[in-house]
């Protein structure tokens, strides 16, 4: 007998635990992304490791917000070494380039993934962001980060600077489906509950901005006729420097 079916259901229970405990804070969050952008302003999305999946998930792409930033660095991402990410993101004095780089201001909305919320890197880009006087979205998983210590010289874990934290509903240490037979769990959550959000999160701006009278960029697919220039006049616009 094959486990698919169970996986599913397992996905399917932390999908209906996250609509169930976290959608007031998926709004609050949302109206802050709509004011955002509203305002002239945009998203920035940032992750180091996997959490740079989530930030991908919804950066120019078909049906995507044009305002949304993804701070996509290599040097904390997985193709060139799988655990350089993991020993980079626990140095000190990395975000403050980043934010720097990409000209972050006040107007804007930063979104910080961290499953854990543990390590130097997305902690410091948070605590950066607020210095700035950015609005601070956090996706974490509070099962992981309320029983582990900072790895941040200021102790502080990243769901205790957010403006608006938003549980992904992982378990400790996130791989948490349990196989018959085998000791360690495999079928890691944060990637799926964390995309799942950040799509959410996106359609509810969206609703919320038409409804103020603001009519956001929406890229469409490159894979419809007619879409090739529609879409490079976004990217003309919107893309075509940093900010």
């Amino acid at each position: 007998m094959y486990i698919s079916e169970s996986y599913l259901d397992f996905v399917i229970k932390k999908i209906e635990e996250l609509k169930n405990t976290q959608i007031d804070n998926i709004n609050k969050a949302a109206e802050i992304i709509a004011k955002s952008c509203i305002d002239g302003g945009r998203l920035y999305v940032f992750g180091s490791g996997h959490s740079h999946i989530v930030a991908e998930e919804i950066y120019a792409r078909a049906g995507g917000l044009a305002l949304v930033k993804a701070m996509l660095e290599p040097e904390l991402m997985l193709h060139e070494m799988p655990n350089k990410s993991t020993y980079l993101e626990r140095l000190t004095g990395y975000s403050a380039g980043i934010l720097k780089l990409y000209k972050v201001d006040c107007k804007d909305t930063v979104m910080v993934i961290s499953n854990s919320g543990r390590n130097a890197v997305p902690i410091e880009m948070a605590i950066g962001a607020k210095k700035i006087r950015c609005k601070v979205i956090v996706i974490t998983s509070m099962r992981h980060s309320s029983v582990v210590n900072s790895r941040h010289s200021s102790g502080l874990r990243l769901f205790e600077i957010g403006d608006v934290v938003i549980d992904n509903c992982a378990e400790f240490g996130d791989a948490s489906f349990k196989i018959n037979g085998l000791d360690t769990p495999i079928g890691p959550i944060s990637t799926i509950s964390g995309t799942t959000i950040a799509q959410t999160l996106i359609s509810t701006a969206v609703d919320i901005m038409i409804k103020n009278g603001f009519k956001p960029p929406i890229f469409k697919s490159s894979n419809v006729d007619g879409a090739d220039k529609y879409n490079n006049d976004l990217f003309d616009k919107f893309y075509s420097s940093i900010k």
